[in-house]
Protein backbone atom coordinates (compact mmCIF):
# COMPACT_ATOMS: atom_id res chain seq x y z
CA UNK A 1 0.00 0.00 0.00
CA UNK A 2 1.21 3.49 -1.20
CA UNK A 3 2.15 6.64 1.22
CA UNK A 4 -0.26 9.32 0.45
CA UNK A 5 1.57 12.28 -1.36
CA UNK A 6 1.96 15.29 1.34
CA UNK A 7 -0.23 18.48 0.32
CA UNK A 8 0.70 22.32 0.22
CA UNK A 9 0.16 22.45 4.34
CA UNK A 10 2.21 19.42 4.97
CA UNK A 11 5.27 20.98 2.69
CA UNK A 12 4.87 24.66 4.49
CA UNK A 13 4.50 23.56 7.81
CA UNK A 14 7.54 21.28 7.36
CA UNK A 15 9.59 23.92 6.29
CA UNK A 16 8.41 26.29 9.15
CA UNK A 17 9.73 23.56 10.96
CA UNK A 18 12.95 23.47 9.54
CA UNK A 19 13.46 27.32 9.97
CA UNK A 20 12.57 27.16 13.70
CA UNK A 21 15.27 24.28 13.64
CA UNK A 22 17.66 26.34 11.90
CA UNK A 23 17.64 29.31 14.35
CA UNK A 24 18.37 26.89 16.83
CA UNK A 25 21.16 25.80 15.76
CA UNK A 26 22.96 28.71 15.30
CA UNK A 27 25.48 28.96 17.65
CA UNK A 28 26.60 32.52 16.74
CA UNK A 29 25.10 36.44 16.78
CA UNK A 30 26.53 36.44 13.16
CA UNK A 31 25.32 33.55 12.12
CA UNK A 32 21.53 33.71 13.51
CA UNK A 33 21.19 37.24 11.81
CA UNK A 34 22.21 35.74 8.31
CA UNK A 35 20.23 32.62 8.81
CA UNK A 36 16.65 35.70 9.50
CA UNK A 37 16.91 37.24 6.99
CA UNK A 38 17.60 34.69 4.69
CA UNK A 39 16.50 31.37 5.36
CA UNK A 40 12.63 32.02 5.28
CA UNK A 41 12.80 33.88 1.82
CA UNK A 42 12.03 29.96 0.08
CA UNK A 43 9.24 30.07 1.95
CA UNK A 44 7.55 33.66 2.38
CA UNK A 45 9.09 34.66 -1.39
CA UNK A 46 10.33 38.35 -0.01
CA UNK A 47 12.86 40.76 -1.76
CA UNK A 48 14.76 41.59 1.14
CA UNK A 49 14.49 41.59 4.59
CA UNK A 50 16.78 43.52 7.61
CA UNK A 51 16.99 42.35 10.67
CA UNK A 52 17.11 45.67 13.11
CA UNK A 53 18.78 45.33 16.84
CA UNK A 54 17.74 48.31 19.14
CA UNK A 55 17.13 50.40 15.95
CA UNK A 56 20.05 49.15 14.15
CA UNK A 57 20.06 47.66 11.45
CA UNK A 58 22.25 44.05 12.02
CA UNK A 59 21.62 41.98 8.94
CA UNK A 60 20.53 42.31 5.26
CA UNK A 61 19.15 39.82 2.94
CA UNK A 62 22.08 38.96 0.52
CA UNK A 63 24.27 41.15 2.07
CA UNK A 64 27.69 39.59 3.94
CA UNK A 65 28.75 43.17 5.55
CA UNK A 66 26.08 45.31 6.26
CA UNK A 67 27.10 49.14 5.16
CA UNK A 68 25.90 51.63 8.38
CA UNK A 69 25.69 54.88 5.21
CA UNK A 70 24.08 52.68 2.51
CA UNK A 71 20.49 54.12 1.91
CA UNK A 72 18.79 51.52 2.46
CA UNK A 73 19.89 51.19 6.14
CA UNK A 74 19.48 54.63 6.43
CA UNK A 75 15.70 54.37 5.50
CA UNK A 76 15.12 51.01 7.36
CA UNK A 77 16.20 53.07 10.67
CA UNK A 78 14.48 56.05 10.03
CA UNK A 79 11.49 54.78 9.14
CA UNK A 80 11.82 51.95 12.10
CA UNK A 81 12.18 55.06 14.69
CA UNK A 82 9.34 57.11 13.20
CA UNK A 83 7.36 54.17 13.46
CA UNK A 84 7.68 53.43 17.38
CA UNK A 85 7.17 57.15 18.73
CA UNK A 86 3.95 56.08 16.32
CA UNK A 87 3.46 52.62 18.62
CA UNK A 88 3.38 50.82 15.66
CA UNK A 89 6.35 48.29 16.23
CA UNK A 90 5.20 46.65 19.29
CA UNK A 91 2.92 43.72 17.53
CA UNK A 92 3.75 41.67 14.51
CA UNK A 93 1.74 43.56 11.69
CA UNK A 94 1.17 44.35 8.22
CA UNK A 95 2.81 48.08 7.28
CA UNK A 96 1.77 50.34 5.01
CA UNK A 97 4.03 53.55 3.33
CA UNK A 98 1.27 56.07 4.51
CA UNK A 99 1.93 55.57 7.83
CA UNK A 100 5.34 57.46 7.45
CA UNK A 101 5.41 61.23 6.74
CA UNK A 102 8.24 63.29 4.74
CA UNK A 103 10.74 61.94 3.04
CA UNK A 104 10.77 58.07 4.50
CA UNK A 105 7.83 57.86 2.41
CA UNK A 106 9.28 59.00 -0.59
CA UNK A 107 12.09 56.73 0.25
CA UNK A 108 9.94 53.47 0.96
CA UNK A 109 8.76 53.88 -2.59
CA UNK A 110 11.96 54.11 -4.41
CA UNK A 111 14.24 51.74 -1.89
CA UNK A 112 11.96 49.01 -0.25
CA UNK A 113 9.06 47.25 -1.86
CA UNK A 114 5.44 47.82 -1.28
CA UNK A 115 4.21 45.53 1.32
CA UNK A 116 6.20 45.40 4.74
CA UNK A 117 5.49 42.89 7.36
CA UNK A 118 7.01 43.96 10.96
CA UNK A 119 8.17 40.69 12.77
CA UNK A 120 8.92 42.54 16.58
CA UNK A 121 11.63 40.22 18.33
CA UNK A 122 10.47 40.66 22.35
CA UNK A 123 12.48 39.45 25.68
CA UNK A 124 11.35 37.17 27.88
CA UNK A 125 8.99 40.81 29.63
CA UNK A 126 7.70 40.99 25.91
CA UNK A 127 9.75 44.02 25.23
CA UNK A 128 10.51 44.65 21.98
CA UNK A 129 14.49 44.69 21.67
CA UNK A 130 14.76 44.36 17.69
CA UNK A 131 12.85 42.76 14.91
CA UNK A 132 12.52 41.90 11.18
CA UNK A 133 11.53 44.29 8.23
CA UNK A 134 10.42 42.13 5.38
CA UNK A 135 9.35 43.83 2.34
CA UNK A 136 7.30 42.26 -1.38
CA UNK A 137 5.30 43.13 -3.70
CA UNK A 138 2.59 40.78 -2.89
CA UNK A 139 0.15 41.21 0.26
CA UNK A 140 0.28 38.97 2.66
CA UNK A 141 -2.09 36.96 3.76
CA UNK A 142 -3.33 35.38 6.73
CA UNK A 143 -2.19 32.56 6.58
CA UNK A 144 1.40 33.57 6.15
CA UNK A 145 1.04 36.58 8.93
CA UNK A 146 -0.12 33.26 11.09
CA UNK A 147 3.32 31.53 10.48
CA UNK A 148 4.93 34.44 10.90
CA UNK A 149 3.65 35.31 14.33
CA UNK A 150 4.97 32.09 16.11
CA UNK A 151 8.56 32.16 14.00
CA UNK A 152 8.99 35.63 15.30
CA UNK A 153 8.88 33.72 18.69
CA UNK A 154 11.35 31.44 17.78
CA UNK A 155 13.55 33.61 16.70
CA UNK A 156 13.77 36.09 19.78
CA UNK A 157 13.76 32.96 21.97
CA UNK A 158 17.30 32.53 19.89
CA UNK A 159 18.79 35.45 19.93
CA UNK A 160 18.26 35.80 23.54
CA UNK A 161 20.09 32.59 23.83
CA UNK A 162 22.92 33.55 22.43
CA UNK A 163 22.65 36.90 24.03
CA UNK A 164 20.77 37.33 26.83
CA UNK A 165 21.97 40.72 28.17
CA UNK A 166 20.07 43.26 25.90
CA UNK A 167 21.93 46.16 23.92
CA UNK A 168 22.95 48.90 25.64
CA UNK A 169 20.86 51.14 23.61
CA UNK A 170 17.94 49.44 25.13
CA UNK A 171 19.42 49.19 28.82
CA UNK A 172 20.41 53.47 28.17
CA UNK A 173 17.30 54.48 26.15
CA UNK A 174 18.05 58.09 24.86
CA UNK A 175 15.92 60.05 28.07
CA UNK A 176 17.98 58.52 30.43
CA UNK A 177 21.79 58.73 28.36
CA UNK A 178 20.30 62.61 28.12
CA UNK A 179 19.79 62.71 31.85
CA UNK A 180 23.18 60.64 32.86
CA UNK A 181 25.24 63.13 30.26
CA UNK A 182 23.62 66.34 32.61
CA UNK A 183 24.40 64.60 35.58
CA UNK A 184 27.87 63.90 33.89
CA UNK A 185 28.38 67.69 32.68
CA UNK A 186 27.00 69.27 36.50
CA UNK A 187 29.57 67.25 37.78
CA UNK A 188 32.29 68.17 35.42
CA UNK A 189 31.43 71.60 36.11
CA UNK A 190 31.32 70.81 40.22
CA UNK A 191 34.73 73.14 41.80
CA UNK A 192 37.41 71.32 43.09
CA UNK A 193 40.78 72.40 44.44
CA UNK A 194 43.50 72.03 41.97
CA UNK A 195 46.68 70.37 43.36
CA UNK A 196 49.88 68.71 41.80
CA UNK A 197 52.63 66.60 43.00
CA UNK A 198 56.28 66.95 43.01
CA UNK A 199 59.59 66.33 44.12
CA UNK A 200 60.63 67.96 47.84
CA UNK A 201 63.11 67.72 50.29
CA UNK A 202 64.03 68.77 53.77
CA UNK A 203 66.55 71.39 53.35
CA UNK A 204 68.33 73.61 56.73
CA UNK A 205 66.68 76.91 57.40
CA UNK A 206 69.48 79.88 57.95
CA UNK A 207 72.09 77.32 57.84
CA UNK A 208 75.95 78.81 57.73
CA UNK A 209 77.50 77.61 54.37
CA UNK A 210 80.90 76.03 54.62
CA UNK A 211 82.99 77.34 51.60
CA UNK A 212 86.55 76.57 50.14
CA UNK A 213 88.34 79.39 51.20
CA UNK A 214 91.50 78.57 48.66
CA UNK A 215 92.46 76.34 45.54
CA UNK A 216 93.08 73.04 46.83
CA UNK A 217 92.88 69.48 47.21
CA UNK A 218 90.66 67.78 50.41
CA UNK A 219 93.18 65.89 52.68
CA UNK A 220 90.12 64.84 54.92
CA UNK A 221 86.85 65.44 56.40
CA UNK A 222 86.73 65.26 59.93
CA UNK A 223 82.81 64.80 60.55
CA UNK A 224 80.28 62.60 59.06
CA UNK A 225 76.74 63.72 57.77
CA UNK A 226 74.48 65.03 60.35
CA UNK A 227 77.08 64.98 63.18
CA UNK A 228 76.58 67.40 65.84
CA UNK A 229 79.17 70.03 65.74
CA UNK A 230 79.94 72.62 68.41
CA UNK A 231 81.61 76.11 67.40
CA UNK A 232 85.16 75.96 66.47
CA UNK A 233 85.07 72.33 66.12
CA UNK A 234 87.57 71.11 63.19
CA UNK A 235 85.67 70.32 60.50
CA UNK A 236 87.57 69.67 57.09
CA UNK A 237 91.76 70.04 56.47
CA UNK A 238 93.08 70.90 53.18
CA UNK A 239 96.50 69.39 51.88
CA UNK A 240 98.75 71.94 53.26
CA UNK A 241 101.80 70.33 51.94
CA UNK A 242 102.55 73.34 49.07
CA UNK A 243 101.87 76.08 51.23
CA UNK A 244 103.95 75.08 53.99
CA UNK A 245 106.62 74.86 51.37
CA UNK A 246 105.51 78.37 50.36
CA UNK A 247 105.46 79.58 53.74
CA UNK A 248 108.71 78.58 54.50
CA UNK A 249 110.47 79.98 51.32
CA UNK A 250 108.55 83.35 51.97
CA UNK A 251 109.69 83.61 55.47
CA UNK A 252 113.40 82.68 54.11
CA UNK A 253 113.14 85.19 51.87
CA UNK A 254 111.79 87.99 54.05
CA UNK A 255 115.04 87.01 56.28
CA UNK A 256 117.13 87.61 53.09
CA UNK A 257 115.62 91.27 52.50
CA UNK A 258 115.97 92.05 56.27
CA UNK A 259 119.62 91.51 55.89
CA UNK A 260 119.99 93.37 52.99
CA UNK A 261 118.70 96.01 54.45
CA UNK A 262 120.32 95.91 57.50
CA UNK A 263 123.73 95.68 55.38
CA UNK A 264 122.99 98.83 53.30
CA UNK A 265 122.05 100.82 56.33
CA UNK A 266 125.14 100.18 57.93
CA UNK A 267 127.67 100.65 54.96
CA UNK A 268 125.40 104.07 53.99
CA UNK A 269 127.52 106.17 56.60
CA UNK A 270 130.31 105.76 54.12
CA UNK A 271 129.34 104.49 50.44
CA UNK A 272 126.80 106.85 48.92
CA UNK A 273 125.11 103.99 46.71
CA UNK A 274 124.18 101.68 49.53
CA UNK A 275 122.39 104.93 51.09
CA UNK A 276 120.88 105.73 47.60
CA UNK A 277 119.38 101.89 47.70
CA UNK A 278 117.90 101.99 51.06
CA UNK A 279 114.48 102.85 49.88
CA UNK A 280 114.34 100.12 47.31
CA UNK A 281 115.56 97.54 50.28
CA UNK A 282 113.20 99.10 52.49
CA UNK A 283 109.93 98.49 50.23
CA UNK A 284 110.99 94.97 49.03
CA UNK A 285 110.96 93.78 53.12
CA UNK A 286 107.54 95.15 52.95
CA UNK A 287 107.08 92.81 49.66
CA UNK A 288 108.29 89.93 51.07
CA UNK A 289 106.23 90.74 55.02
CA UNK A 290 103.08 90.87 52.86
CA UNK A 291 104.06 87.61 50.73
CA UNK A 292 104.78 85.91 53.98
CA UNK A 293 101.68 87.19 55.83
CA UNK A 294 99.90 85.67 52.84
CA UNK A 295 101.20 82.25 52.49
CA UNK A 296 100.72 82.31 56.48
CA UNK A 297 96.76 82.95 55.78
CA UNK A 298 96.55 80.75 53.52
CA UNK A 299 98.09 78.20 55.22
CA UNK A 300 95.45 78.88 58.27
CA UNK A 301 92.91 78.25 56.22
CA UNK A 302 93.63 74.80 55.77
CA UNK A 303 91.72 74.25 58.53
CA UNK A 304 87.92 75.02 58.61
CA UNK A 305 86.12 75.33 61.67
CA UNK A 306 82.27 75.12 62.94
CA UNK A 307 81.48 78.50 63.22
CA UNK A 308 77.97 78.03 65.26
CA UNK A 309 76.59 75.19 66.92
CA UNK A 310 74.74 72.45 64.55
CA UNK A 311 75.19 69.47 62.45
CA UNK A 312 76.99 69.27 59.70
CA UNK A 313 74.77 68.93 56.17
CA UNK A 314 76.39 67.55 53.18
CA UNK A 315 76.39 64.09 51.16
CA UNK A 316 79.22 61.91 51.30
CA UNK A 317 82.78 62.46 52.98
CA UNK A 318 84.14 59.97 50.21
CA UNK A 319 83.02 62.05 47.84
CA UNK A 320 85.33 65.28 48.72
CA UNK A 321 88.57 63.55 49.96
CA UNK A 322 91.12 63.82 47.54
CA UNK A 323 89.26 66.34 44.87
CA UNK A 324 90.53 69.69 44.04
CA UNK A 325 87.93 72.33 44.71
CA UNK A 326 88.15 75.83 43.55
CA UNK A 327 87.69 79.22 45.84
CA UNK A 328 83.95 79.86 47.20
CA UNK A 329 82.51 76.17 45.94
CA UNK A 330 80.22 74.88 48.99
CA UNK A 331 81.55 71.83 51.17
CA UNK A 332 78.76 71.45 53.43
CA UNK A 333 76.47 73.26 55.71
CA UNK A 334 76.36 74.16 59.80
CA UNK A 335 72.59 74.43 60.51
CA UNK A 336 70.12 73.86 63.73
CA UNK A 337 68.40 70.39 63.48
CA UNK A 338 64.95 71.99 64.42
CA UNK A 339 64.82 74.58 61.76
CA UNK A 340 64.06 73.23 58.33
CA UNK A 341 61.90 74.15 55.41
CA UNK A 342 60.56 72.45 52.58
CA UNK A 343 62.47 73.32 48.97
CA UNK A 344 60.04 71.54 45.87
CA UNK A 345 61.11 71.20 43.01
CA UNK A 346 57.46 72.01 40.25
CA UNK A 347 58.15 70.58 36.84
CA UNK A 348 57.11 73.27 34.50
CA UNK A 349 54.22 70.95 32.86
CA UNK A 350 52.85 70.31 36.21
CA UNK A 351 53.03 74.24 37.34
CA UNK A 352 49.56 75.71 38.20
CA UNK A 353 48.88 79.18 40.11
CA UNK A 354 50.04 79.16 43.14
CA UNK A 355 50.27 82.24 45.82
CA UNK A 356 52.15 82.77 48.93
CA UNK A 357 49.84 80.99 51.82
CA UNK A 358 49.03 78.09 49.61
CA UNK A 359 48.74 74.68 51.37
CA UNK A 360 51.26 72.01 51.19
CA UNK A 361 50.97 68.27 51.93
CA UNK A 362 54.22 66.11 52.63
CA UNK A 363 55.11 62.59 52.42
CA UNK A 364 58.42 61.05 52.99
CA UNK A 365 59.51 58.11 51.11
CA UNK A 366 60.77 56.82 54.13
CA UNK A 367 57.47 57.41 56.30
CA UNK A 368 54.92 57.61 53.12
CA UNK A 369 51.58 57.21 55.41
CA UNK A 370 52.52 60.29 57.48
CA UNK A 371 51.72 63.51 56.33
CA UNK A 372 53.45 66.79 57.02
CA UNK A 373 51.80 70.33 56.79
CA UNK A 374 53.53 73.23 55.29
CA UNK A 375 52.84 76.29 54.21
CA UNK A 376 53.71 77.79 50.89
CA UNK A 377 56.46 80.80 51.27
CA UNK A 378 58.24 81.79 48.08
CA UNK A 379 57.89 80.33 44.14
CA UNK A 380 60.11 81.20 41.41
CA UNK A 381 59.54 83.10 38.80
CA UNK A 382 62.54 81.72 36.35
CA UNK A 383 62.29 77.87 35.66
CA UNK A 384 65.68 76.29 36.34
CA UNK A 385 67.33 73.16 35.11
CA UNK A 386 67.28 70.04 37.89
CA UNK A 387 70.10 67.32 38.10
CA UNK A 388 68.17 64.84 36.53
CA UNK A 389 67.63 67.82 33.34
CA UNK A 390 64.01 68.78 33.60
CA UNK A 391 63.35 72.82 34.05
CA UNK A 392 61.55 72.90 37.66
CA UNK A 393 60.54 76.04 39.41
CA UNK A 394 61.95 75.70 42.97
CA UNK A 395 59.72 76.55 45.73
CA UNK A 396 60.48 76.73 49.54
CA UNK A 397 57.48 76.30 52.19
CA UNK A 398 57.19 76.35 56.29
CA UNK A 399 56.48 73.55 58.30
CA UNK A 400 53.68 74.36 60.60
CA UNK A 401 54.56 72.12 63.10
CA UNK A 402 57.92 70.82 64.04
CA UNK A 403 59.93 69.67 60.72
CA UNK A 404 61.45 65.91 60.01
CA UNK A 405 65.06 65.25 59.62
CA UNK A 406 67.00 67.48 57.31
CA UNK A 407 67.99 65.38 54.21
CA UNK A 408 64.76 63.34 53.83
CA UNK A 409 62.82 63.14 50.55
CA UNK A 410 59.38 62.43 49.53
CA UNK A 411 56.91 64.11 47.66
CA UNK A 412 54.80 67.35 48.29
CA UNK A 413 51.01 68.03 46.89
CA UNK A 414 50.50 71.36 46.33
CA UNK A 415 47.07 72.61 46.43
CA UNK A 416 45.99 75.82 44.33
CA UNK A 417 42.98 78.05 43.80
CA UNK A 418 39.25 76.42 43.17
CA UNK A 419 38.32 75.22 39.21
CA UNK A 420 35.84 72.93 37.34
CA UNK A 421 36.64 69.20 37.67
CA UNK A 422 36.71 69.20 33.70
CA UNK A 423 39.53 71.47 34.25
CA UNK A 424 41.34 69.87 36.56
CA UNK A 425 41.10 66.34 34.79
CA UNK A 426 41.40 67.93 31.49
CA UNK A 427 44.49 70.40 32.03
CA UNK A 428 47.20 67.89 31.46
CA UNK A 429 46.12 66.47 27.88
CA UNK A 430 45.07 70.33 26.87
CA UNK A 431 48.58 71.14 27.39
CA UNK A 432 49.81 68.33 25.45
CA UNK A 433 47.33 68.83 22.66
CA UNK A 434 48.57 72.88 22.66
CA UNK A 435 51.74 72.08 22.29
CA UNK A 436 51.57 68.85 19.93
CA UNK A 437 49.29 71.35 17.66
CA UNK A 438 50.89 74.99 18.40
CA UNK A 439 47.78 76.59 19.42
Amino acid sequence: MNAPLPGLAERVFAQFLVLEQQARAADTLDRLAYSLVNDAQPLFAYRHAALLIAGKVRALTGVSQVEPNAPFVAFVERACAQLERQGQLAEPRAIAADGLAGQEREDWRTLSAAQVYWLPLKNRRQQVFGGLWIAREQPWSEAEQALLRPLGETYGHAWLALQPREPWRLRWPRKRMVLAGLAALLVLLMPVRQSVLAPAEVVPLGGRVVASPLDGVLAEFLVKPNQLVKTGDLLVRFDATALKAQADVAERTLGVAEAELKASSQRAFSDAESSARIDLLAARVEQKRAERDYARDLLARTELRAERDGIAVFADAERWTGKPVQTGEQLMKVADPAQAELRIELPVGDAIALEPGAEVALFLDSDPLHRYHATLQRAAYEAQPTPDGQLAYRLDAAFDGAPPRIGLRGTAKLFGQRAPLAVYLLRRPLAALRQTLGF
